[in-house]
């Protein structure tokens, strides 16, 4: 079914399409309209809607929520992001399943909240202390924004953690045609297979099974570094095979979560990379300087985090330029992959134009 809404929209269609049946959330510019579809169409499908004081009790609601058993996101932007940190650390060492969209808009502090940014890249990968791994899905128009709405509940649910889907201004409030699909591929969380459950014991897949209140099972939950069973434990010995395993249940497994776009990078000799809305200039650029003979090519991370093995497909190019409305988040780990890479960088308000990208590739 095709119709026509905005980004933000789109994202609470995928959500409520992936399963979702919980939405606890605080109002906030550029994010806001995800709330006001969630509060509309949650009831509709016997879900619940709650809005909360403040970002810091809306993401703790949430991860209540998941241990009832239900799919459950949140919605913000980032002064808001900043206040969920410590509940995001929260779920990634308790493996609490659930969906955080950040919808960025310029920074720091309150910055311009009606206008575009990325300025939380790295805070989605590393906004929490300690050592843990996120998951943080770029959708760069209003499609992906219901398409991986979807998959981050799917990858959220699979690895038992939280995923961040990292939109922006313009991608949440961008309007065009967007296909709900009426059959798209769910995954749900695995359950223990007997009543004697060990709630933090994990299968081969470096994954546990994941036991929900309400269903007869006894565990405890906490935050501390934890047995099988759950209990504080004060041991360097078990937090080193805790925390090992919160890493690798990601990284050996990103694999099946790394994507990307690869545009014309067949035959280039230079390779554009931008993400987010970002990309849809940087794509019109890299067509302009074909135009012009310049042999360039577009590659678009789908997935910031994990980190693909993307200096596979650039590190031969001559020239690397990193386009993203940031002082370069992205672009310090890009600049590793290949010596003669450059930043296109920014602070937000606006996205850089596609002349004003070719310029850029036109003197490099």
């Amino acid at each position: 079914m095709l119709e026509f809404i905005n980004g933000d929209v789109a994202c609470a269609e995928g959500a409520i399409a992936a399963g979702c049946r919980f939405f606890g959330g605080y109002p906030i510019t550029p994010s806001t309209e995800i709330a006001e579809r969630m509060a509309l169409r949650l009831p509709q499908v016997g879900g619940a809607f709650m809005q909360m004081e403040d970002e810091l009790a809306s993401i703790m609601c949430v991860l209540g929520a998941s241990w009832a058993g239900k799919k459950a996101m949140t919605a913000t932007s980032g002064p808001g992001f900043s206040l969920m940190q410590e509940s995001i650390g929260l779920a990634a060492m308790t493996e609490t399943p659930c969906v955080i969209v950040d919808v960025q808009r310029a920074g720091p502090s309150t910055g311009l909240p009606t206008l575009v940014a990325q300025g939380d890249v790295m805070q989605s990968r590393f906004g929490s202390h300690g050592d843990y791994r996120t998951i943080v899905l770029a959708p760069a128009n209003a499609q992906e924004m219901y398409d991986l709405t979807i998959r981050a509940f799917n990858l959220s649910e699979r690895f038992r953690t939280p995923v961040i889907v990292l939109s922006d201004e313009v991608c949440g409030h961008i309007t065009s045609g967007v296909d709900l699909r009426e059959k798209v591929d769910i995954e749900n969380r695995k359950k223990p297979g007997s009543s004697e459950c060990l709630p933090f014991k994990a299968d081969e897949d470096l994954i546990p099974p994941m036991a929900v209140a309400g269903e007869g099972y006894r565990f405890h939950v906490t935050g501390l570094t934890h047995n099988e069973k759950g209990y504080p434990v004060t041991s360097a010995e078990v937090q080193q095979a805790l925390v090992t395993r919160l890493v690798d249940k990601v990284e050996k497994r990103k694999g099946e979560i790394v994507d990307a776009e690869f545009f014309m990078l067949d035959d280039a000799d230079m390779c554009v990379i931008a993400y987010g809305s970002e990309a849809g200039s940087a794509k019109k650029a890299v067509k302009m300087a074909r135009e012009k003979g310049i042999k360039a090519g577009l590659l678009r991370p789908k997935v910031l985090w994990p980190l693909g093995n993307f200096e596979d497909y650039v590190k031969d190019m001559k020239k690397v330029l990193v386009v993203e409305l940031n002082s370069g988040q992205f672009y310090s780990d890009a600049k590793c992959w290949n010596r003669n890479t450059k930043l296109l960088g920014g602070y937000g308000g606006e996205l850089h134009r596609p002349d004003d990208i070719l310029k850029v590739m036109e003197v490099f």
